[in-house]
């Protein structure tokens, strides 16, 4: 069972969810700087810069989002300095970096997400019955209007044309609504406000059959309440328990203590390090106390097959994205490096920010990159130390 415990009280929204007493995911959100994916903005080009292949635009949040040219053009013949456009944020600002913002602006919905730019069908990569796949495909095609494109969602798996088919409308009378603001001033101004952090992590986990829902906020438990006729959520499951705090619940406090080390323990002895850098992070994986009884060959890969499945857990729980580099220990045979790869790959399915193994260097280093969504976690609850600035050694 999974359990998603919310905590909506003091100046933070925060939300743990736990499978099988352990955490897997810990999310926070400060009230006084909301959630801005999904966000729609009319917006202002501010700069275009060809070297860097990027157009800085003004959507009025602060610092200016930054824009591929290679998305921008996709869209439009050609892009300047003061043209008004119409931009998504699909990437929070991170560090001193402004939001990453697209053209291809998305509507999601509950079993869907309308593409209004785009005239593709897609179906979720969790869907894995061909029967299921082509008879949505044929669904899309028949309700598809003025060719706008959807992708979709896992739980559109096994739902009724009817059902698919309002939700589609629906999305288009938002997209309607929205693209109709595309000339009117002032600019910047947001057009379109996604439902936000709670709502899309509850949407992320409607799959699941088994979960409940722990509240401690009643106005977000009102909220919640609200949706639970629209995502068919189970009353039952949705629990307000006021006196609750993430603070006080031991499971998630060592989840997260955990979550904050840089030495993970492994079931057999063995344990992984992770270094996160502003360039990419760092997962080195050692034996350690682990002996083994037959040879030193299958000691190796135990401990590299037992630790793809706490890197991508650590990957998830911890918020790490950009490129990943995994130094396990020497594997000489090539069927075991396979299998440690395939395991990598199995246990990566499900993490939605969709992690991409790239294989193994020359030097047996495994190359992954994984979508960044805003800061990491340890980003997030930690602080660079005054003396050190972050180093991690003092000088003496």
């Amino acid at each position: 069972m999974k359990k998603i415990y919310i905590d909506g009280k003091h100046n933070q929204n925060k939300i743990a969810i736990l499978k099988n007493k352990k955490l897997i995911e810990y999310h926070i959100e400060e009230k006084k700087n909301e959630d801005l994916i999904g966000n729609i903005y009319r917006a202002r080009v501010s700069n275009v810069l060809k070297g860097m292949e990027a157009a800085f635009v003004d959507i009025g949040e602060g610092k200016n989002a930054y824009l591929p040219l290679d998305d921008a053009i996709k869209n439009m013949d050609s892009i300047k300095s003061g043209d008004e456009i119409m931009v998504q944020i699909i990437k929070e600002p991170y560090d001193k970096k402004g939001a990453k913002i697209t053209t291809d602006l998305t509507i999601p919905g509950r079993y869907l997400v309308l593409t209004p730019f785009s005239r593709s069908i897609n179906i979720s990569r969790r869907i894995k019955k061909e029967s299921e796949v082509n008879r949505l495909k044929s669904i899309g095609k028949d309700i598809r209007i003025d060719n706008m494109g959807m992708i979709m969602r896992t739980l559109s798996d096994s739902i009724d044309k009817e059902s698919i088919a309002e939700e589609y409308e629906y999305l288009l009378e938002i997209f309607t609504k929205v693209n109709a603001q595309r000339n009117f001033l002032p600019t910047p101004k947001l057009i379109y406000k996604d439902l936000g952090f709670i709502y899309r992590r509850i949407r992320d986990i409607l799959h699941i059959d088994d979960y409940k829902i722990i509240v401690n906020n009643k106005k977000i438990y009102g909220q919640i309440l609200q949706w639970a006729e629209y995502l068919d959520l189970p009353v039952d499951q949705i629990i307000l328990k006021e006196e609750f705090s993430i603070e006080y619940n031991p499971i998630i406090q060592r989840g997260i203590e955990k979550a904050l080390n840089k030495k993970v323990a492994l079931q057999s002895g063995g344990y992984i390090v992770i270094d996160e850098m502003e360039a990419l992070t760092a997962i080195d994986v050692n034996t350690g106390k682990y002996t083994g009884d037959i040879s030193y060959e299958k000691t190796i890969f135990k401990t590299n097959m037992e630790a793809t499945k706490e890197i991508a857990r650590q990957l998830k729980l911890r918020n790490i994205g950009g490129i990943i580099i995994i130094d396990f220990i020497d594997m000489k045979n090539k069927e075991d490096i396979s299998k440690v790869l395939s395991s990598l790959k199995y246990y990566f399915k499900e993490d939605k920010n969709q992690p991409n193994i790239y294989g193994m260097t020359k030097l047996g280093l495994a190359e992954i990159t994984r979508k960044r969504t805003g800061s990491s976690l340890y980003s997030q609850i930690t602080s660079k130390c005054s003396k050190c600035q972050g180093r991690g050694r003092i000088k003496i």
